[in-house]
């Protein structure tokens, strides 16, 4: 099994997802240990000081000003937990209450907040024996970090609560943890609020959408491309001197891509046929790259959010090499609340052009020959209408879901925490997006490979042809009188979401950019 070492200066995006999605088993570096308990020491001495210090010897939020003295202190961190863990709504997917705990493993290794090496120890145990917290939908603000989430995470550290162990039961944690031979902890000074005060639920599912939208653009584009040769439209518009006169990395990239799926296609460059005359084709056709262009370049700048973010020690206070206990806004989730909101913004449109080429697909009086919705018998069968319609479904609901959740804020404690940053609500709304735009990506595919079948005697492009085999081969249909639709539909989307589109054309591409 692949083994994700945690040390001092933060984690990969890679790293998360072999934790989140692969079960990778997690190890403590040396130096994480060391500097872990190099940490505990200047909370210990602070501790057993007469001068109270934030998040050590006091209370919370708008009850810092209250001194807590020693002998009520592993109440107070255990008071926090379960105070906190006030989530409510359905459960949270597997994969990203590993990824929270994951990236909350990873600021605490960091050595900045006073956590003692046994605690993160055991973080990573309960992690290794598959051990999973029940974690509810609503409960975080983004700040001060995702709260409940993390909250709930840390009631099973202390062997309380409810938990989804490695047969996928939810039993109680107390019962998984012995089941597994991990001791519950027992928190001190400091390490309750260490534990839920930072930005990792947001973040681990902004690492998870990167990686599903990197697979999903390239699927447009291939998608865009089948659209083009069905409508027999041409590829001219994707020539790399076209695109280097306005210089978006991501432009480039997805009119590279396309040209490579319509590289030998017999059905392109058909404008002045007398069955299909025109001048050029239309704007959800011909501007295709600088759309999906413009997505991928929002997904790298959120990729370079991510990447400061997984380098980032997020807590407050912080233990600073120098012995300093410093208070801090670093858990405020603005940078990546942001991102998330911008990378819904950009689905919305992808979702948005590509349900307008199928729908042209389908209309026999856009569609330069085509029989109306593609049907074997148009009046008797109806075709793939109503797949549109679902299709049109998804796509109303993305652009309801690319409504910005960052500009939000309602203030909570007391108006101490009286600016917050949605980012969590922004992250959930995303991977909703995410689920949906990978079914328009899949309707399109599916009207698009039945319509290139029914260009009878004009030869697809070699990278079509693969991508038709494979779809065929993995249950989804191609043309012919009605049926029940709904299983077709499944299976396209089961071989988009997998990556199978994809892999079906890149033998004969090479790799898309």
């Amino acid at each position: 099994m692949h083994t994700v070492v945690v040390g001092t200066s933060g984690t990969t995006a890679e790293d998360v997802i072999a934790v989140a999605r692969g079960n990778a088993r997690i190890e403590l570096s040396g130096e994480a240990l060391d500097a872990l308990a190099r940490a505990r020491e200047i909370v210990d001495a602070l501790a057993a000081k007469p001068e109270p210090v934030y998040g050590v010897s006091t209370g919370f939020g708008a009850l810092a000003s209250r001194h807590i003295s020693p002998e009520l202190r592993a109440q107070l961190q255990r008071n926090i937990v379960r105070s906190h863990a006030a989530g409510m709504g359905p459960r949270v997917e597997r994969e990203v209450v590993r990824a929270l705990m994951f990236l909350r493993l990873k600021t605490v290794a960091s050595g900045h907040t006073g956590v003692r090496p046994s605690v993160a120890q055991t973080m990573a145990d309960v992690l290794n024996a598959g051990i999973t917290p029940v974690v509810h939908e609503y409960g975080s603000l983004g700040c001060s970090g995702d709260l409940a989430p993390l909250s709930h995470c840390a009631l099973t550290l202390m062997g309380e609560g409810d938990a989804e162990g490695p047969d996928g039961a939810v039993r109680p944690a107390g019962e998984l943890l012995a089941a597994a031979g991990i001791q519950p902890v027992v928190l001190k000074e400091k390490e309750g609020l260490a534990l839920l005060n930072g930005t990792d639920g947001m973040l681990g599912m902004l690492v998870m959408a990167l990686a599903d939208l990197d697979k999903l653009y390239k699927s447009a584009d291939i998608t865009a491309a089948l659209t083009l040769e069905a409508l027999l439209g041409t590829e001219k518009v994707l020539a790399p001197e076209l695109h280097a006169i306005r210089p978006h990395p991501g432009q480039g990239a997805s009119a590279a891509n396309m040209a490579a799926v319509l590289n030998g296609s017999g059905l392109t460059g058909h404008f002045q046929e007398e069955s299909a005359p025109r001048v050029q084709d239309a704007y959800s056709v011909r501007c295709a790259p600088q759309v999906a262009g413009a997505g991928r370049d929002t997904m790298a700048h959120a990729a370079l959010v991510a990447s400061r973010e997984l380098a980032s020690s997020v807590d407050n206070p912080v233990v600073l090499p120098d012995g300093r206990v410093e208070s801090n806004g670093n858990f405020h989730g603005a940078p990546v609340a942001y991102v998330l909101d911008f990378l819904a913004i950009a689905a919305a449109d992808l979702g948005s052009i590509a349900e307008r080429r199928t729908d042209r697909l389908l209309d026999k009086n856009r569609s330069h020959g085509l029989p109306p919705f593609l049907a074997d018998d148009a009046g008797v069968d109806s075709g793939l209408m109503i797949a549109q319609y679902t299709q049109a479904a998804l796509v109303s609901e993305m652009k309801r879901l690319a409504v910005p959740a960052s500009a939000d804020s309602i203030p909570s404690s007391a108006m101490q925490e009286d600016h917050v940053s949605m980012g969590w609500s922004a992250a959930r709304k995303l991977r909703t997006a995410v689920d949906n735009l990978t079914r328009i990506i899949a309707i399109e595919m599916y009207a698009a490979t039945r319509a290139i079948e029914l260009r009878h005697g004009l030869t697809p492009a070699p990278a079509s042809r693969a991508a038709i085999a494979a779809a065929r081969a993995a249950g989804v249909e191609g043309p012919g009188p009605d049926r029940f639709l709904a299983p077709d539909l499944a299976a396209a989307d089961a071989f988009v979401r997998t990556g199978g589109l994809v892999a079906a054309v890149e033998p004969v591409t090479g790799p898309l950019a």
